[in-house]
């Protein structure tokens, strides 16, 4: 049987020119933030800010203080640059040139 003790997650992230999934082995108990912070991810890239970065478990928004489950894969958001919906009224008028060929 597996040793329960320890817990197998990935940890996501993408921004332009850059896409990281690492796998982890985190101890039973840990938290999103402990989990990132263990990984050395912001040690590599200190671009990353979890003041200002959202972060989640397979697409849904939690607190870096979620304790972690078997097999989750942990996200780490980019703040929006673009209100989409701001973007989309102004392709809608016409202001903005739509990026379909």
């Amino acid at each position: 049987m597996a040793d329960v003790s320890v817990l197998q997650v990935q940890l996501c992230y993408a921004a332009p020119g850059l896409q990281i999934l690492r796998d982890l082995e985190v101890q039973s108990g840990c938290t999103i933030q402990q989990a990132i912070l263990d990984s050395g991810l912001l040690r590599q890239h200190p671009a990353i800010d979890l003041s200002a970065c959202k972060v989640g478990i397979f697409g849904k928004v939690k607190p870096l203080e979620t304790p972690l489950r078997q097999r989750d894969r942990i996200e780490i958001y980019r703040p929006l640059i673009a209100d989409p919906k701001q973007s989309r009224r102004r392709r809608a008028q016409g202001k903005e040139p739509t990026t379909q060929s």
